[in-house]
């Protein structure tokens, strides 16, 4: 009988996480170190990452700091390279890094909708793309998307950043189909409301923070580190058999 340790142990797996340098990518990189997993910790800047990947060597495993800009097709596949450069091989592959652009739909600038959803979405297919054909190769994998709560509701002034959350629900599930037969598992996590830069303008909104916390059945805002079982469950085994799902970790948020 496999024991719950053996479940949920990533011993021996390396993890590419992006965002890493700080919120809810921070959190998920030192989750995954904490169940045994070595991490290349990627942001926009190597710099910016170096705290992360301190924070996992101190802990006794294997990290790397590693930039790349991600709003381009370009950045993304040299993060790719540089990734198996410092690591060998990715056996996980967190895509959470994103950006948001808050306008409404009539003034949203096309440069600004072109950013989000080259930063949010292309850089997730990207990188996917280039790293799962070294899983189906190897025969096994775990790919975990960061989706978001508007990627079942429409939000409010940011078109750009729903429509990428929307594509990377569905692009999780087109991998998921594809690529479930070579024991290669793609899911997505969509987190609530989170203390984090993005809702940094949210938060500083007295009467729309008080009305969202109003819903949460919760009764507060969630941390970076409510990720952590999230991202360490679908990095693991105890996730072989769940694919192409989109994990809510929103405080109740959905059920309201």
């Amino acid at each position: 009988m496999t024991t719950v340790d053996a479940l949920f142990s990533l011993a021996g797996k390396r993890a590419l996480v992006t965002g890493a340098s700080r919120g809810l990518g921070r959190a998920m990189a030192e989750a995954l170190a904490t169940a045994g997993a070595d991490v290349i910790c990627a942001s926009t800047r190597a710099d910016d990452a170096r705290a992360t990947a301190d924070t996992i060597r101190a802990a006794g495993r294997e990290a790397w700091a590693v930039g790349a800009d991600l709003s381009t097709r370009e950045g993304a596949l040299a993060l790719a390279d540089a990734a198996e450069r410092a690591a060998g091989q990715v056996d996980i592959l967190v895509n959470n890094a994103g950006t948001i652009r808050r306008r409404p739909a009539v003034e949203h600038a096309l440069e600004d909708w072109d950013v989000v959803l080259r930063t949010n979405l292309d850089s997730a297919f990207v990188l996917s793309q280039r790293l799962g054909r070294g899983m189906i190769a190897r025969g096994a994998g775990k790919i975990i998307n960061t989706a978001s709560l508007l990627s079942f509701s429409g939000g409010i002034n940011v078109p750009g950043y729903t429509a990428s959350k929307h594509a990377i629900a569905g692009l999780t599930k087109a991998l998921a189909n594809e690529w479930a037969r070579h024991n290669v598992q793609v899911n997505a996590i969509a987190p609530g409301y989170m203390r984090t830069d993005n809702t940094e303008a949210l938060r500083a909104d007295q009467q729309r923070s008080t009305e969202i916390t109003g819903r949460i059945p919760a009764g507060r805002w969630g941390e970076p580190d409510d990720m952590a079982g999230a991202v360490i469950f679908l990095a693991s085994r105890a996730s072989d058999y769940v694919t192409g799902h989109v994990l809510v970790v929103d405080g109740g948020w959905m059920a309201r």
